[in-house]
């Protein structure tokens, strides 16, 4: 299983959305951003470095908000959600080709990555 942590990031009153770009792994489905965690680090240090490296994103992490499990064709992973407050980013995209700020209302209407998708119950 691999463990996997993901942010879900607050910008006044909407959340933060990236799309997987085509080349990569779920490339089209929005997700929650984050990445593994490496066998050194802690879950929020795992989230605070891949924000940074993926979007060039500090948060300040806030709570955790649940996990869950998912099985993909290849592997499952466990899935680690924090809430997180916006603090600054370049937003310079590596993984995701878009990003958007969405009301928790309006997330059913994004192709949400299937692990991601049970962390809308607990947005909403």
């Amino acid at each position: 299983m691999i463990e996997v942590v993901c942010g879900i990031i607050y910008k006044e009153d909407k959340v933060f959305l990236a799309r997987k770009k085509t080349g990569k792994a779920l490339a089209g489905f929005w997700e929650f951003p984050g990445g593994k965690i490496e066998k050194h680090e802690s879950p929020k240090e795992a989230l605070e470095r891949e924000l940074n490296e993926e979007l060039g994103m500090i948060v300040s992490i806030q709570s955790y908000l649940g996990s869950n499990q998912h099985q993909y064709a290849s592997n499952t992973i466990k899935l680690i959600a924090y809430t997180c407050l916006f603090i600054d980013a370049t937003l310079n995209l590596i993984d995701h080709d878009l990003y958007e700020w969405v009301a928790p209302s309006d997330l059913i209407n994004y192709e949400i990555a299937p692990a991601d998708l049970p962390l809308i119950k607990l947005i909403v």
